[in-house]
């Protein structure tokens, strides 16, 4: 497990700062993050977004951030005080968090199954090799960092003996209590329910009398106290439009399709289908094997684990990509047992398993020859496609061998294999493919600094599309974009510098190209000075 985490450490961790921020949350969390860092303490845990109230998530990673920034100017001295953190920074608390994912979520297999020491690594190698996860864990994000304390939650009140003592029940309460005031620091509105529903699981295994859940409850809510207080203090200190968090940026998504994100429950299916390769496979086997085992405690808790993430994201009217992570610590919590008996091969398997798990390396064998084949065509270097091919093919045929030896070779070359895969995409500049989507921000903040004279004269700049909360923190200020933009330009009341692909020209503004974007695609705007008619 602890080779498993260094090998995460070294996905997230790899090349992480040879792309630009994303828009829209990285863009907004490195700014949060960076007004934090200069603000003194306890304001600075109010957290602002250029100089007002920021009431979309609570503070806790971009504080962290902004004490990774605090330290990093204090190491380089006053000659980095104007300049802009760089990425890596950012992202290197977001991504250090989210490797803690893949031991936790082994540790969480061992308390199902004590001593399988081989369920437990299985489960640790199927998270490290899964690419949602890995990727996103190397965004300055705040989802990486939730699922990795809701998975220490987890771990928590699964530790929790069949006849607690008084001490065990104070250690592990407190835990889970914390990592539930960590989920309330994160993304708030989520701590409760899951919390909920863990203690609802741990409840029906009806391991202890009713009474024996009272002082528990107590250290759970003594580990909450954290987040509660500053919940409460945040209320006190800004009123009811604190409450925002929970409210528009938290159940409303339930029932209200948030910003036209109205796909549903599309989203988070096609995303599962698409990014648990080649692990998907054993998914269906493993939910039937669990199914058949739902007395015994992993068969228990990896139906109950997969049914409540389910349970607090296919419902929500509001759906992003990166809501369905959630679902991947309860993925590999089913999948990683299956993936140990294909290696072991006990003799006492039921003959369905036995034959499923028979035919599956051959599954792998076929995709990975056929990718191996085509990868000419798919536009993607050889370092990505070359090792996801062979680690299909050489772990599937080895994995098909009668000797335990052999298939303990085959899972270890298709992890590793994997492993390779991911390396070579993180280390291109493929792995954020949504940079692709629009004009890159770091462009066009070349050309504006390039353009001295024309922002001392305007140094108000417009946006005439929505707003890039990257450009806004490479440039160190807020553009006016969207409506309130289109707005000023018709008015025409001012001076200033405008970000427009065509010339904004109107009846009362007369506009001056100042700027010519480059001819990459996709095409960034062109900077205009425009002054009153």
């Amino acid at each position: 497990m602890a080779l498993a985490w260094v090998g995460a450490l070294v996905l997230l961790f790899s090349h992480l700062g040879e792309v630009p921020l994303r828009d829209w949350d990285e863009g907004l969390v490195a700014r949060v993050a960076e007004e934090i860092s200069l603000r003194p303490f306890p304001g600075q845990l109010l957290p602002t977004l250029w100089g007002d109230h920021y009431l979309n998530k609570p503070p806790l990673i971009h504080g962290l951030i902004a004490a990774a920034i605090q330290l990093w100017r204090s190491s380089h001295g006053p000659e980095v005080s104007r300049q802009v953190p760089p990425e890596w920074l950012i992202r290197a608390v977001p991504a250090f968090c989210s490797s803690l994912i893949v031991p936790l979520v082994a540790l969480v297999q061992w308390r199902l199954r004590p001593g399988d020491r081989l369920a437990a690594v299985c489960t640790a190698a199927v998270t490290l090799t899964l690419l949602p996860l890995m990727r996103h864990g190397r965004l300055a994000m705040l989802d990486g960092s939730l699922i990795a304390a809701m998975t220490l939650q987890w771990w928590a009140l699964l530790s929790l003996p069949h006849q607690p003592r008084a001490a065990e029940q104070r250690t592990w309460g407190v835990v889970a209590g914390l990592a539930g005031s960590a989920m309330l620091l994160i993304k708030a509105p989520t701590a409760l329910p899951l919390l909920l529903g863990a203690c609802l699981l741990l409840a029906r295994e009806r391991r202890w009398p009713l009474q024996r859940w009272w002082p528990l409850l107590g250290w759970i809510a003594v580990g909450l106290l954290p987040g509660v207080f500053w919940h409460s203090w945040h209320f006190l200190e800004r009123g009811p439009e604190a409450l925002s968090m929970w409210g528009g940026q938290g159940f409303a998504r339930i029932v209200n399709a948030v910003e036209g994100h109205r796909d549903g429950v599309i989203v988070p299916v096609v995303e599962v289908l698409e990014g648990g390769w080649p692990w998907l496979a054993l998914w269906p086997i493993a939910i039937i094997a669990a199914l058949r085992q739902r007395h015994e405690r992993w068969g228990y808790w990896a139906l109950g684990l997969t049914l409540l993430t389910a349970a607090a994201v296919l419902p929500l009217r509001t759906q992003l990509p990166w809501y369905s992570h959630l679902l991947w610590p309860a993925f590999a919590v089913s999948v990683g047992p299956l993936f140990a008996q294909l290696i072991r091969r006990p003799n006492e398997q039921p003959i369905w398993l036995a034959r499923a798990l028979k035919w599956l390396p051959c599954f792998w064998m076929i995709a990975g020859a056929l990718l191996l084949t085509l990868q000419g065509e798919l536009n993607l270097p050889a370092t990505i496609t070359t090792p996801a091919g062979l680690a299909l093919v050489v772990g599937g045929g080895l994995l098909m061998r009668p000797q335990s030896r052999q298939r303990r070779l085959g899972a270890a070359a298709l992890v590793l294999l994997l492993w390779l895969a991911l390396l070579g995409l993180f280390s291109s500049q493929l792995w954020l493919w949504e940079l692709q989507e629009n004009w890159s921000a770091l462009e066009v903040r070349s050309g504006i600094k390039a353009q001295p004279q024309a922002l001392a004269r305007a140094p108000v700049l417009l946006l005439q599309q929505d707003e890039r909360p990257s450009l806004n923190w490479y440039l160190g200020q807020e553009l006016i974009s969207g409506r309130k933009g289109r707005r000023d330009i018709r008015n025409g009341e001012a001076q200033r510098l405008v970000l427009s692909f065509d010339n904004p020209t109107n009846d009362r503004l007369s506009c001056q190209l100042v700027h010519k974007a480059t001819t990459a695609k996709p095409q960034a705007p062109d900077l205009f000075r425009c002054q009153p008619s």
